[in-house]
């Protein structure tokens, strides 16, 4: 394990925005389930998309892999029906894997490492005790078993649990021998993700019918369409910067696309209620900003991003809340716990009431020795608190980040960050 201690600096320059590691998971996926030869480009090898790409090579597909593309064939796929797939610590990727392992009759293994294994399930699981799909699990730890194949339906599943669930079933459904349908049975959380999954299936040829995302109606007898396609950048990965940018630091991000369909979009419209503006420059685009104030945040639809932002609101003017934020609980680690004593440990002003926050801002963070609970969006949320502090922060588990941005320290040093690292037990 390593630890790091940031000395505190402005961060200034110019950052090329990580590729979406969302719409990555989305792409590998559809290209490895059509018959044919597809080219993915813009792809950052981080642990979660290795993980993705592992499990459909375990199931037959072809896969090459270049510095920052990839060749896939998905003529193979399926033709293994007895596999193994470690997910590692990528909850996406054993959402979105579970069904589309069981397409046809299958023998199917998953592990994982973490926390991954107390990240619910359950709704798979009733799926598979109506349809008579055997399966074999532990508590507490991902070490399952899954025998059987998955049957047309029509599948009830709640909103607010995770939206991977949906678009795991919105990818093998249309290859099923039969039409099916997803009904949405309470108010659905995550829109933004289902709409990234329904654009990357209209970008492979598969067609859903989608009703006010209160039913997804489903024709099988689809066949994906092998294509070319590039991966655009990583909002949840800008929000990092965004944030920067709205607590004084000077950086333009490169490769925005602001028509994205990303749910994470949505902190450029947080940052303007909090009195920011994104302004283009040449190249890019770039925060600017008078004075921060707090903001309600609803965190239902975004809340990959709330760490971060939440130390935007406890450098804020003013009282700031974030609300529905109960899912953040069941990430890498309890986000929402975790933000509120590192921001607490840092000298900010924060509480958590049942499953909120509220937040008092301050002027700056005091420094400080604080966990990244060995979560990649907690080690990167603290290293962008550390451009607002009077003292040192030091963080453990440095190479945590590597889960969704392998690069993240190269870019933190390179826009000006100064940390160093102590190798713990040395």
């Amino acid at each position: 394990m390593t630890s790091i201690t940031i000395q505190p600096h402005s961060l200034v320059g110019r950052v090329s925005v990580p590729p979406s590691k969302s719409m990555a998971h989305r792409a590998i996926i559809c290209a490895s389930l059509a018959r044919g030869q597809s080219l993915i480009r813009g792809i950052e090898y981080s642990q979660d998309i290795k993980s993705t790409i592992s499990c459909m090579k375990a199931l037959g597909t072809i896969i090459i892999e270049h510095e920052d593309y990839l060749e896939i064939d998905g003529t193979t796929t399926f033709m293994l029906n007895k596999c193994e797939m470690d997910c590692c610590e990528s909850g996406s990727t054993l959402r979105f894997m579970v069904p589309i392992s069981i397409a046809h009759e299958a023998n199917v293994h998953f592990v994982g490492e973490g926390r991954l294994g107390k990240r619910p399930l359950d709704i798979y699981y009733n799926i598979f005790d109506r349809q008579g799909v055997a399966y074999l699990y532990k508590e507490d730890e991902l070490d399952l078993y899954i025998q059987g194949q998955l049957k047309p339906d029509v599948f009830e599943i709640p909103g607010d649990v995770s939206s991977q669930f949906i678009s795991g079933l919105m990818f093998v459904l249309p290859l099923l021998k039969g039409d099916s349908i997803i009904k949405i049975t309470s108010p659905l959380e995550s829109k933004g993700y289902i709409d990234l999954t329904l654009q990357m299936l209209n970008q492979f040829g598969i067609k859903i019918i989608n009703n006010n995302y209160k039913e997804f109606i489903i024709l099988g007898h689809q066949e994906y369409q092998p294509s070319d396609y590039t991966v655009e950048a990583d909002f949840s990965q800008a929000a990092f910067y965004l944030v920067a940018g709205a607590i004084n630091n000077q950086v333009i991000l490169e490769g925005l696309n602001l028509d994205s369909k990303q749910g994470d979009k949505e902190g450029i419209d947080i940052l303007e209620r909090m009195g920011c503006t994104l302004v283009p420059v040449e190249g890019g685009h770039m925060i600017q900003v008078d004075e921060l104030v707090g903001t309600t945040i609803d965190g239902s639809q975004c809340p990959d991003i709330i760490p971060v932002f939440a130390i935007a609101c406890a450098l804020a003017k003013g009282q700031s809340k974030i609300t529905n934020i109960a899912r953040l609980r069941i990430k890498e680690c309890d986000r929402l716990s975790a933000s509120v004593e590192v921001i607490k440990a840092l000298g900010g002003n924060i509480e958590e009431i049942n499953d909120e926050m509220i937040i008092e801002g301050v002027d700056s963070f005091k420094g400080g020795s604080v966990s990244s609970y060995n979560d990649h969006r907690m080690a990167m949320m603290e290293a962008i608190a550390s451009t607002r502090s009077t003292g040192d922060i030091t963080i453990d588990h440095k190479e945590c980040v590597k889960k969704s941005y392998p690069s993240f320290w190269e870019h933190f040093e390179g826009l000006g960050g100064v940390y160093h690292e102590c190798n713990v037990g040395d």
